[in-house]
């Protein structure tokens, strides 16, 4: 054998330790990691908590919009009313679960003063009338945008929801997929307030 070519099977033995003791440190540096994801990641079945100021117990921003009808929608024409702000997306699976329950609910709790809004955080309104044709919701929808998004904390993640009382102040705020049963609690208190 030439002595290049041993100079090449030392180097490509040296490299293979070299590799196999990176192992190690590799699968460390991946359990840190994991332990780290669990360990900040809210506990299974807990809402994620923006990383932003939360608007809990603060005036909910205002917004004046056109429903996908073409219709005015505003935040303050609903003042009087207890206001479920959804921000959703057509590509969000936990979203398509909520809207037929949120529209169930319009219907339930409507005539006491509860009014749902829907804000869709897609980039174009042809995947939303899609959906909304098939969903047939009761409740109005309007096409959102980062301004919007960026007023009510940032919309880092879907669904967002907003729970807003009869004077206009955010009672809660649930980000994620998340038990709409807990919601709908949360609904019948501030139901109730005057």
């Amino acid at each position: 054998m030439s002595a290049v070519a041993e100079g090449a099977l030392r180097g490509a033995a040296s490299f293979g330790q070299v590799a196999r003791a990176a192992v190690p440190l590799r699968s460390f540096a991946l359990s840190l990691v994991c332990l780290l994801v669990v360990e900040c990641s809210p506990a299974s079945g807990a809402p994620a908590v923006s990383r932003r100021a939360s608007l809990i117990h603060r005036k909910a921003p205002e917004f004046a919009l056109k429903d996908l009808s073409g219709k005015k929608l505003s935040l303050r024409s609903f003042r009087g009313k207890v206001v479920l702000l959804s921000f959703w997306a057509t590509w969000c699976a936990p979203c398509l679960v909520e809207m037929p329950v949120f529209d169930r609910w319009q219907k339930q709790y409507g005539a006491q003063g509860f009014q749902v809004v829907g804000i869709s955080m897609d980039d174009d309104s042809a995947p939303v009338r899609r959906v909304l044709s098939k969903l047939k919701l009761n409740y109005p929808i309007a096409m959102g945008d980062a301004g919007l998004g960026e007023s009510y904390g940032g919309v880092l993640g879907l669904p967002l929801t907003f729970l807003i009382d009869r004077k206009g102040v955010v009672r809660a705020q649930i980000q994620g997929e998340t038990d709409v049963g807990k919601i709908e609690q949360k609904l019948r208190l501030v139901l109730a307030q005057p």
